[in-house]
């Protein structure tokens, strides 16, 4: 596979977004939970959930269900968790994968609220359908995933923030993060907003293939970059090869962004290592990735 920029490496080879997660699934590997109340809030296409998946007690925190208007007049919905009698906690949008807002999302939100964070995930795929429902990865991408043009996305990231500033959130101290298709809309919303503080994309595509609707790649808009950016990325992972990690280190360099903007790459880690609800977890690379995290937050949005 080729791309259009001379700097980053050709032929580059990259599995596609439902192959990466499926390669990287290795479900024989490790004991499965058997269903129940739990794994049912996690997306069809996470089941069966693993063992190893994170419940985070919701004490000392308040958490809701949401609905947020957009620019466009549809009503979003969203999961909000929020310390509990904090008031004008800094406000972190977490981006989904491409699974939807299921359980793991929702747990994510209440690890930044325990962090004293107002977190809220938007439901950036409503418009084109409930992912969570879906089990077929090609499906899911075909059906959903692909339907969900850049510029609305951002758009609603937009209206996510302004959302979460009208309903108790502090809105002029701003992160982001984001998995897998919510790691490159990271990037992309770091060079889109200039009231953005800082985001930590978790193996996002860094290069790719541009249409109608996608019509951006994180890789060219490193020059617009607003905040700093830490990215998150496995060694193993066969979707974000090693040369689109290096070529986006130079290009960040080339632009005068790096420091502070950073990669941090996690050996042995896969795609997907952050992700304790599936086998392609890595607890060592995962406890690591948030501590820098937390830490990256807490210097550029907190302050």
């Amino acid at each position: 596979m080729t791309t259009d920029r001379d700097d980053v490496p050709s032929p580059v080879e990259r599995l596609a977004e439902d192959r990466n997660w499926i390669a990287s699934t290795g479900l024989s590997r490790r004991h499965i939970l058997a269903g129940g109340a739990f794994a049912a809030g996690f997306a069809a296409a996470c089941q069966p959930v693993a063992a190893s998946t994170i419940q985070t007690p919701p004490d000392g925190l308040v958490e809701e269900a949401v609905s947020i208007p957009t620019s466009d007049g549809f009503a979003m919905p969203g999961f909000v968790a929020r310390p509990a009698g904090k008031k004008k906690a800094p406000v972190i949008v977490v981006v989904h994968e491409i699974f939807g807002v299921h359980e793991w999302v929702r747990d994510m939100c209440r690890r930044f609220a325990k962090a004293g964070y107002h977190a809220v995930a938007p439901d950036l795929f409503a418009r084109h359908g409930d992912a969570t429902k879906v089990s077929d990865f090609k499906q899911l991408v075909a059906e959903i995933v692909s339907k969900a043009p850049d510029a609305q996305v951002l758009s609603d990231i937009d209206a996510t923030y302004a959302f979460a500033g009208a309903h108790g959130g502090d809105a002029s101290r701003r992160g982001i993060t984001g998995f897998c298709w919510g790691g490159r809309v990271v990037w992309l919303y770091a060079a889109h907003s200039a009231a953005l503080d800082a985001g930590v994309a978790f193996y996002g595509r860094l290069v790719t293939q541009k249409n109608d609707l996608q019509t951006l790649s994180a890789i060219e808009e490193v020059g617009q970059l607003k905040a700093p950016v830490l990215g998150q990325y496995g060694e193993l992972d066969k979707g974000i090869p090693q040369a689109d990690v290096e070529a986006m280190r130079a290009a960040l360099k080339a632009a005068g962004k790096s420091p502070p903007d950073a990669i941090t790459v996690h050996a042995g880690a896969d795609h997907g290592f952050m992700a304790d609800y599936r086998p392609s977890y890595n607890e060592a690379a995962a406890k690591a990735a948030w501590t820098e995290t937390v830490g990256w937050f807490d210097k550029y949005v907190k302050g």
